[in-house]
């Protein structure tokens, strides 16, 4: 690393060289040399020839944006290491079709190819640093060139995590986890606002926007059906707000979005199911029970309880995330079909209402998800391809509302289901009188408390490690004890102004980060294409930009009734679909309809029997079905406990499948020459 510090300082890196070939690249960087009398003008042709000798001999593409063409002649006089940043990348031909946009140029005497080879494994591994990729890539000056080198250069003396995640280690201490997650969080507080001030935060904001209002209302909606009106689309859209705002200003990880879940909205009827049975006053015991909850889950904030997610691994994440995944999209599918059958019946919506709602809806997804791709097109600048995807999500959302604002005389479409004012559902006031409750309710709440504070523990955990994924990328540290007292707290404040309860949303979380994730298209093995997170700008201005938006929403009710539902459909199909990349689960359920000779070269196809990995999908698939038809039957309270079963089964396939295969199936992270296979 020294040599390519020393080649900074001797401001030997260029940045951003307009060479539309890479044997032009090479040549504005030889003559940088000559200009700089490090080589003589007359020997500038013999090394281009050799050069070009070396490069047919053995392609200096890499991977990984990397090319380093190198040649030691006589005619050089001592070794030197040049570095040039291109403006647009070349297709080279490297191994994972990355563009080489990074040129490390290697010249020497002859003889001196050794005292290089130690700089090139060094260069090889520097590039292969996805963070070093991103910082070099956005790099304004040969200064912050330098920095991302020496970023690269601690990462590499710092102490190696152990296995288990750092968020996730017991401390033995009262109080342990939480403190721990503060300080490791709380160097980065600043920094989380100022990494906010970016183009790209804008895009995810207007995205998240939409994305975090729609399921606010239809769940909001849902609930006042539910509750039979005593919580509904006003106080569901009040808490996201509030509790948007209060979670990215206190919690450690402000990428996660809170929002009402399906397990919450089915916990929250059959409350109210049997209150009303039992002739028991649903707000004040619903306050109770949420007073208890949040207690419960400051005891498991304070005893480093979130540790005993260690034992929840990729089996049991892909799982949840599966299911969620599939309620957006089931969500999305049934209420378009509902409006067909609806236009067959005798009520009053036509065929042609029927259309137009199907067309915004796919046309929603079409837009958003095209746009989304169009960072891999060819066509286009790059920065407009940037913004294009950026704003994909909200230029479709603007784009079929548009379609249906000239199309309302003729076709009336049902709009967003806004509330008229800012009022409780019931127009009672906001803090519930819960010292009413008789005695005994307030005991007897602890009962369902226990089981909803394990529903909160686990959607709360399970989400911040699908977002602290190592295939995110993030690097600002984690926080899961801290974050589920932040929660516990909001939990118990909504209780007393009869609030709908929280949680972290997986399918809006998700989305979060990708809308703020730099990226790059990577070739595998097999020569499919995928994307890969270089960088996600982490940062606490997304979080509360969105959730006061949300909370000015309110005060601008009669612009939301110009969204139609079905834009909304096809945004929860978006985030349905959109939230399956990069689960192992369905790419390992796409095998079944794909060409056995055709299989990727995945790390577990290669190293894995194909009968024990279609085998340990099925086992995935039926868990995933039963805790489908759990959550939809009368036995949906009990469905946090049958998330939390999925653990002993996991632990129960090694019984019945080697060890070896499950370590490959349920690996944490890809393997490094998964990634790494341009140096196979």
């Amino acid at each position: 690393m020294e040599k390519l510090l020393e080649s900074c300082d001797r401001e030997l890196v260029m940045l951003d060289v307009p060479a539309p070939t890479l044997e032009a690249a090479v040549l504005t960087m030889i003559q940088d040399l000559a200009r700089k009398e490090l080589i003589r003008g007359e020997d500038v042709s013999e090394i281009l020839d050799g050069l070009r000798r070396n490069q047919e001999l053995s392609g200096s593409v890499i991977g990984h944006s990397l090319a380093v063409p190198h040649v030691y002649l006589d005619c050089i006089s001592q070794p030197l290491i040049v570095i040039a940043r291109l403006k647009h990348g070349i297709n080279a031909g490297a191994p994972d079709g990355a563009p080489a946009r990074f040129v490390f140029l290697l010249l020497g005497p002859r003889g001196s190819a050794a005292d290089h080879l130690d700089t090139l494994a060094r260069i090889v591994r520097l590039m292969s640093d996805d963070e070093f990729r991103y910082l070099a890539g956005a790099a304004k000056n040969i200064l912050e060139f330098r920095r991302a080198i020496e970023v690269r250069m601690r990462a590499e003396v710092a102490v190696r995590p152990s296995a288990v995640a750092e968020g996730l280690q017991f401390t033995g201490r009262l109080f342990g986890g939480l403190l721990a997650d503060m300080r490791r969080r709380s160097p980065h507080y600043k920094q989380d606002f100022i990494d906010g001030l970016h183009p790209k935060c804008l895009g995810a904001v207007l995205f998240l926007f939409f994305a975090c209002l729609a399921p606010a209302i239809i769940f909001g909606g849902l609930m006042h059906g539910e509750t039979n009106g005593e919580i509904g689309a006003v106080e569901m859209i009040v808490a996201t707000a509030f509790c948007g705002l209060v979670y990215a200003l206190l919690a450690g990880q402000p990428m996660i979005i809170l929002g009402g879940t399906g397990p919450m909205l089915i916990f929250t009827g059959i409350l109210y199911a049997y209150c009303r049975e039992h002739g028991i006053a649903f707000l004040p015991a619903y306050a109770w029970v949420g007073f208890w909850t949040g207690l419960i889950l400051l005891i498991l904030s304070a005893t480093d309880a979130s540790g005993w997610m260690r034992h929840f691994t990729r089996f049991t994440d892909e799982i949840f995330a599966a299911l969620i995944s599939v309620i957006f999209i089931y969500e999305a599918v049934t209420k378009l079909i509902q409006i067909f059958h609806q236009a067959n019946s005798d009520q009053a919506i036509g065929h042609d209402i029927a259309l137009l709602s199907l067309l915004l809806a796919i046309g929603t997804y079409y837009v958003a998800f095209s746009l989304s791709a169009i960072r891999k097109s060819h066509l286009l600048v790059h920065t407009v391809r940037e913004f294009l995807a950026d704003f994909g999500p909200t230029l479709a959302i603007a784009s079929m509302a548009l379609i249906a604002y000239f199309s309302r005389e003729t076709i009336p479409l049902d709009p967003l289901p806004a509330p008229p004012q800012l009022q409780t559902s019931t127009g009672r006031p906001w803090l519930v009188p819960f010292l009413e409750a008789p005695t005994w309710v307030i005991g007897l709440a602890i009962v369902p408390a226990l089981l909803c504070s394990v529903l909160v523990y686990l959607d709360q955990n399970i989400t911040a490690r699908l977002v602290n994924s190592p295939d995110n990328n993030l690097k600002k540290g984690e926080s899961y004890h801290l974050d589920l007292a932040v929660v516990g707290i909001l939990l118990a404040l909504c209780s007393a102004f009869g609030l709908p309860w929280l949680v972290a949303a997986t399918v809006r979380s998700l989305n979060h980060v990708r809308g703020l994730a730099t990226t790059e298209e990577v070739v595998d093995k097999s020569g499919a294409s995928h994307t890969h997170i270089l960088h996600v700008r982490e940062n606490r201005v997304t979080g509360l930009a969105i959730h006061l938006l949300i909370g000015l929403s309110l005060l601008l009710l009669p612009l939301l009734h110009y969204i139609p539902m079905p834009v909304l459909f096809g945004l929860f199909l978006y985030m349905g679909v959109v939230s399956m990349r990069g689960n192992q689960f369905f790419e390992r359920l796409s095998l079944w309809a794909t060409d056995p000779k055709l299989y990727p070269a995945t790390h577990y196809v290669r190293r894995v029997p194909r009968g024990v990995v279609h085998l340990f999908t099925v086992v995935q698939l039926v868990c995933l079905a039963v805790l489908w038809m759990v959550k939809t039957s009368a036995w949906g309270i009990l469905f946090p406990l049958f998330v939390a079963v999925l653990v002993p089964v996991r632990l129960g396939l090694n019984r019945f499948f080697d060890s070896r295969h499950l370590t490959v199936l349920d690996a944490e992270e890809i393997p490094e020459e998964e990634e790494e296979h341009w140096a196979d």
